[in-house]
């Protein structure tokens, strides 16, 4: 298959969660050559009969057992030696998910499939720890304009928990009145009658996102402040 001369296609999952308050990446452990028994992202080549996004899904099935998740294209990567099986470009994707709602499976060429700490990665495969890094810093700057926080939120959430979302992500403390402030200038959230202890304070309200505004948390122009 890795024919001199011929320039092949690839894709890439970046899958992003969150964990004990740190963003969090999920990686397979290579079952095979190259850099086999090494970390990396779930990923393959593109098959002749597929479009992007299909051997992006399949792919991700077959290394981890991640079915469903709503993935979106990030960039592309094709830097002359980034492989040694010859010119490979890839299509990275990204996704954003509560861990807790995912049963993995590793399969295929993967050994093993787990979540690890961006801010404590093992040694990766081909370029991935830079893949990482980069679709890390763009998910900084996606979430102040885009509504993408509420991906890694459960249906039912407190206003804590969704600063929290948003702190670990941008990697720096918000002040809280100017983040409720916020919150509540764009109108995206339904307040429920509903509450839920956290831990010797008084029970916090829950909210729910309107799955019908697109916007962020805060608008392109008006920037989180610490």
């Amino acid at each position: 298959m890795y024919k001199k001369n011929l320039v092949f296609v690839t894709v890439d999952m970046v899958l992003f969660t969150i964990q004990n308050k740190e963003l969090h990446v999920l990686l397979i452990r290579r079952a095979l050559n190259p850099f086999r028994g090494l970390w990396a992202l779930p990923g393959g080549f593109l098959r002749p009969e597929e479009e992007l996004e299909t051997a992006a899904k399949r792919e991700l099935y077959e290394e981890t057992g991640v079915k469903n998740a709503f993935l979106a294209q990030l960039y592309t990567k094709g830097d002359i030696g980034r492989d040694p099986r010859g010119r490979v470009i890839t299509v990275i994707y990204y996704s954003l998910m509560d861990s807790a709602k995912v049963e993995l499976r590793a399969s295929t060429d993967a050994a093993e499939v787990s979540w690890f700490s961006v801010k404590n990665l093992p040694k990766l495969a081909f370029d991935h720890e830079r893949i990482i890094r980069d679709s890390a810093e763009r998910i900084r700057n996606k979430i102040e304009y885009t509504n993408i926080a509420f991906q890694l939120l459960p249906q039912k959430f407190t206003l804590s928990e969704l600063q929290s979302v948003y702190e670990t992500i941008l990697d720096r403390t918000l002040d809280k009145r100017n983040f409720r402030k916020k919150v509540n200038e764009i109108n995206a959230l339904k307040k429920l009658t509903e509450t839920k202890m956290q831990g010797i304070h008084r029970p916090a309200r829950l909210y729910a996102f309107l799955m019908n505004k697109k916007e962020s948390v805060f608008s392109p122009r008006k920037k989180i402040s610490g």
